[in-house]
């Protein structure tokens, strides 16, 4: 048949040679590769680095012996092309080892180039700790710096696929993570509020997210990587990883003047043949054709890279199959999380100018992995797009736990067959409790999308309502889920009741009616609907997602002006709950030392422990158990809880704050989450925060009395800001949060010392001019002698090894003060946001007077 030649050995390259041997036994083959390495695992990188994946034999999918030796195929590594002679149909190759160039002919010629990872010119770039993660070398080399006991902190820079695997490994190997991703969310194909769910994961995990920031330039001292931002902050790092992007490696086909496009991807017709008709080129470095709208695109993926070199192999050989196109499905683990997509995004949609209700739908549902009765249920976050006529489905992401990625195969494939609503609703699909719902996640896809398309509900947009739109949200929930979390500004009236209740609502105002996880507000839209309200929506995915988009509009508890509009809590009694106790009777006696606790005189008192059971109980279903549970114990009684679902672990600890019992632990137990309370008139909760945990043995109960400090900076002399940073350092010594509230002149401690180049009026520049520009340029209250005071004072603390008052603020930042600039003084005093040093946070009095409440000191300075 001739002489073949593969310019490439991974993916496409690789797999192309194995096919062409098995499809011909007389052909010679010759594979090319410019690295050490052919046909590895580089989706694997990431978790070599985090040694997941122990062996570096086990990336090698074939090894350059194999290929040799059981396929007949020429390999030569370390052999790099520099230039394809079309007309005498020669390659020029240069061999790396030998230091060597020769020339090699052929018949057909298969570009299988790949890509190479974005490297643009930043300064100080070069430093030799800052890598790119793209061959087994390069992951040699991050692996060794991950576990390198003098390494503790890493930066990430690129919240894409790999740039987020690789975040997760080196958190798990111990690291302190930071990502920097220039655009405003992570993940760039998916939508903006499911990349927020992985966003809120992510930093649930500890790592640090700078968003909208990308990196100005980078310095190398010693040991330390300093990394610039846009805006002017600076990370440390003891390495970075740079994560920004691929483009293809096609300058050999620029070269030789193969049709490229404007990205630099090789044009191939259907058969994967370039403009000249004896090169064919297959994997990341060719354009392919978008199935979903029929255009030209570049999708580098290892999935498509495979069959396409099946593809090329069959054509060399004399068939004439044809590649039909990449839809793009994909799939992440990002922490505890699978993200997953395949077809296009919203964002896409609305680039190409088209409007939701006249060129398409979207609906976003919750529903769990499988049977919410059997445990390890996991929620899963779906949106479909699709054509309003329901014929076309143009794409979908999943975010959640198990089983994402099967739903989001299902529905590529239906795409791929060209099947719209219809065909996705009425599919038939495997069932069992461990693994799925008697109603498939992907059939409640489409039955919502079908009601949509029916005109039987209107779903709101993630970020609804907007400010000033008239919009109220009506919570449908039950109280005893709104002591968990309400919306700030909402009207509460339960399924149950809201037929009997329909005169309290205006059926002129415009609801979104808002439940756990939505399928009670459909409910009770289509009950408002048949009863004359006609501006009705709901709020898609439920309060699990409201949470997580609207984390700065959210109060424990609260309706329409601070005061929920709702049943009283009687109204869920008699409701019977499923959580199921352990072991015979799910009690058992305890002993817990209760002295000091309410209703106690401090005697040892027979207490109860209970054990509950309410994984795989969809949202809101743990907390409701937990609420009827409680009403059956005694003060001083403990409950041990186990869920399956993530929000649990939030949901508990506003819980016990408003209803006044006590938080023992909270913490992760594999894939559950377990918490232990104990019954009584608490003012809040023993653990802070999800994940962190105090032992609740018998005779360790511990009181949740406010433990916090907060201080009112009110003045801006150096001595006095000074004394207040000396407390808050202090405080945090010994373990308790602290907030600092700086206002009228006590903002001029947190200015920046350069100006920021924001226009101002004629008197706030007045202002401005004569305000300090940060603690350099404050003077000491007493004892300044025209400066000479100030400068000694320095020289002082200087002598005898006293940090000084910027590395105090620095210190106190970094270890978690929340610093507050006050938003009243800054208008009056004519001080910008930019004008701040970074990380100070906008707040008024009422994020005061939250944190004081939180305090057992107050001080004012």
């Amino acid at each position: 048949m001739g002489k073949t030649v593969i310019i490439g050995g991974v993916a496409a390259g690789a797999g192309c040679a194995a096919r062409l041997r098995r499809l011909d036994e007389g052909a010679e083959i010759v594979l090319l590769e410019r690295g050490p390495y052919i046909s590895y695992a580089n989706c694997g990188l990431p978790y070599y680095v985090g040694n997941v994946i122990q062996s570096k034999d086990a990336l090698l999918v074939t090894k350059e012996e194999t290929l040799r030796e059981r396929f007949r195929v020429d390999v030569r590594t370390r052999n790099e092309v520099t230039s394809i002679d079309r007309k005498q149909k020669k390659i020029l190759v240069t061999d790396l080892a030998a230091n060597r160039a020769y020339e090699e002919s052929y018949d057909k010629l298969v570009i299988a180039t790949g890509s190479s990872p974005v490297r643009p010119r930043i300064p100080g770039i070069d430093s030799d700790r800052i890598f790119t993660l793209w061959t087994v070398p390069d992951a040699e080399k991050i692996r060794s710096m991950a576990s390198d006991s003098q390494n503790k902190k890493a930066v990430v820079v690129g919240g894409g696929f790999i740039g987020l695997e690789t975040a997760e490994n080196l958190r798990k190997e111990g690291l302190q993570v930071s990502i920097v991703e220039a655009l405003d969310q992570v993940m760039a194909p998916f939508d903006r509020e499911m990349a927020m769910l992985l966003e809120e994961n992510i930093r649930e995990n500890g790592v640090e997210l700078y968003l909208s920031d990308g990196v100005a330039s980078f310095r190398t001292e010693d040991r330390t990587v300093f990394v610039r931002l846009s805006s002017g902050r600076e990370i440390s790092a003891d390495f970075v990883i740079l994560s920004i992007g691929v483009r293809p490696n096609s300058q050999l086909a620029v070269q030789a003047g193969l049709k490229c496009n404007e990205r630099g991807g090789i044009c191939v017709d259907e058969q994967l043949r370039t403009s000249d008709p004896d090169i064919y080129a297959a994997g990341d470095v060719i354009e392919v054709n978008d199935p979903v709208f029929g255009e030209k695109t570049m999708i580098p993926l290892a999935g498509p890279a495979n069959r396409q070199a099946r593809i090329v192999a069959d054509n060399i050989a004399g068939g004439q199959e044809r590649y039909r196109g990449t839809q793009g499905a994909s799939v992440a683990r990002v922490f505890d999380l699978t993200a997953a997509s395949v077809g296009a995004g919203e964002k896409k949609l609305i680039r190409r100018g088209m409007v939701r209700g006249r060129d398409y739908e979207k609906v976003v549902i919750s529903q769990n992995s499988h049977a919410g009765y059997y445990p390890g249920a996991l929620p899963l976050i779906i949106k479909l797009l699709f054509s309003p006529d329901g014929k076309k489905i143009f794409g979908a992401q999943i975010v959640g736990g198990d089983g994402a990625d099967k739903r989001i195969d299902t529905i590529g494939t239906v795409m791929q067959m060209g099947g719209g609503i219809a065909e996705l609703k009425n599919l038939e699909l495997a069932y069992a409790p461990p693994y799925s719902s008697a109603k498939d996640p992907v059939n409640m896809a489409a039955f919502a999308a079908e009601n949509v398309i029916r005109k039987l509900v209107s779903f709101a947009e993630w970020d609804d309502p907007k400010p000033d739109s008239g919009e109220m949200i009506l919570d449908v929930r039950e109280e005893a889920e709104r002591l968990a979390w309400a919306p700030k500004e909402s009207v509460n009236i339960p399924l149950g009741q809201l037929r009997g209740r329909l005169e309290e609502l205006d059926r002129k105002q415009h609801y979104i009616v808002l439940c756990a996880v939505g399928v009670r507000a459909y409910t009770a839209a289509r009950i408002l609907l048949q009863h004359g309200f006609d501006h009705i929506k709901v709020y898609p995915g439920g309060a699990r997602l409201y949470r997580s988009f609207h984390p700065d509009g959210q109060t424990a508890g609260s309706g329409t002006d601070g005061e929920a509009k709702s049943s009283s809590v009687s109204a869920v009694k008699g409701n019977p709950g499923t959580g199921k106790p352990d072991g015979k009777t799910g009690q058992e006696d305890t002993e817990p030392d209760t002295k000091g606790m309410p209703g106690n005189t401090g005697k040892h008192i027979k207490h109860e422990r209970i054990r509950i059971n309410c994984s795989g109980l969809q949202c809101p279903g743990p907390i409701m158990e937990v609420y009827h549970a409680m009403e059956k114990m005694r003060d001083g009684d403990i409950l041990e809880v186990t869920a399956s679902d993530p929000g649990f672990a939030k949901d508990i600890i506003s819980w016990c704050r408003r209803t006044g019992n006590m938080l023992l632990s909270n913490e992760k137990q594999g894939t559950d989450f377990v918490a232990v309370l104990c019954k009584g008139n608490n003012t809040g909760s023993a653990v802070p925060v999800p994940g962190s945990s105090v032992p609740a043995s018998e005779d360790h109960v511990i009181m949740d009395t406010p433990q916090g400090k907060t201080i009112i900076v009110f003045d801006g002399d150096m001595d006095k800001v000074l004394a207040a940073f000396v407390i808050a350092n202090g405080a945090l010594a010994m373990g308790r949060p602290v907030t600092m509230f700086f206002t009228f002149w006590g903002l001029t401690a947190l200015r920046k010392p350069t100006a920021s180049g924001v226009r101002k009026s004629p008197v706030e520049a007045m202002f401005g001019k004569m305000l300090p520009k940060g603690t350099g340029k404050l003077k000491l209250s007493r004892m300044n002698m025209g400066g000479l005071g100030t400068a000694m004072m320095r020289r002082i603390m200087q002598d005898k090894n006293i940090d000084s008052l910027e590395d105090m603020m620095k210190k106190a930042m970094e270890n978690g003060v929340k610093i507050i600039a006050c938003s009243m003084s800054m208008d009056v005093m004519g001080i910008r946001k930019e004008e701040l040093i970074d990380g100070v946070e906008i707040g008024g009095v009422g994020s005061y007077l939250g944190e004081a409440e939180e305090s057992n000191v107050n001080l004012f300075i």
